[in-house]
């Protein structure tokens, strides 16, 4: 019985987009996320190897849209493959599946010791920025600072409460949608 041939994919930020991975191939099931790949507790992830099963393929672009510590990797590698199916990382040419090859088991310690110190520099450079930002007194805290003042925040709730639609409050206060969802559950 031949297997689905199923796809993950993954990019950390909403900016992103997932085109460029796996493009050209044929999948059965495609599962996608739009969040950083620090933290096993992903959706997507989670989804796919639930659903992945004895004889089935599991392609990735690469290692490290799949996990950016090695320890992870491992156990999600491990964990696929226990279950029968086999995963191929499409950038690495490698693929797992359960079968002895000492040398696709150097390359993921190798490739996922790579993306583990890539985080990690990442993360130092944050910090770095962060540091140099605080000392020069411009430094307020995490992210950028709110587009919408808490009067704009009471004029929307007022307009919705009126029965506006929320198409033509966001239009005309140059934001998207979600974002008056989003503001509406403020307190």
């Amino acid at each position: 019985m031949k297997g689905q041939v199923i796809g993950y994919k993954r990019v950390s930020s909403m900016e992103q987009n997932t085109a460029r991975q796996l493009d050209g191939i044929a999948l059965d099931e495609v599962f996608e996320e739009k969040v950083s790949g620090k933290s096993l507790d992903r959706p997507a992830l989670l989804a796919m190897i639930k659903h992945a099963r004895k004889g089935d393929t599991v392609v990735v672009h690469s290692m490290d849209r799949l996990g950016r510590n090695l320890l992870d990797l491992k156990k999600i590698v491990t964990e696929i493959v226990e279950k029968g199916a086999q995963i191929q990382f499409q950038k690495e040419n490698l693929t797992f599946s359960g079968k002895a090859d000492p040398f696709a088991e150097l390359m993921l310690n190798m490739l996922g010791s790579f993306a583990e110190f890539e985080r990690s520099l990442i993360r130092s450079r944050q910090m770095e920025g962060i540091a140099i930002k605080k000392a020069a007194g411009g430094y307020a805290g995490k992210g950028r600072p709110k587009a919408i003042t808490e009067e704009q925040i009471a004029t929307i709730k007022q307009r919705v409460a009126t029965g506006e639609k929320k198409t033509k409050i966001a239009a005309d206060m140059k934001i998207s949608r979600e974002s008056i969802y989003k503001l509406l559950k403020t307190p």
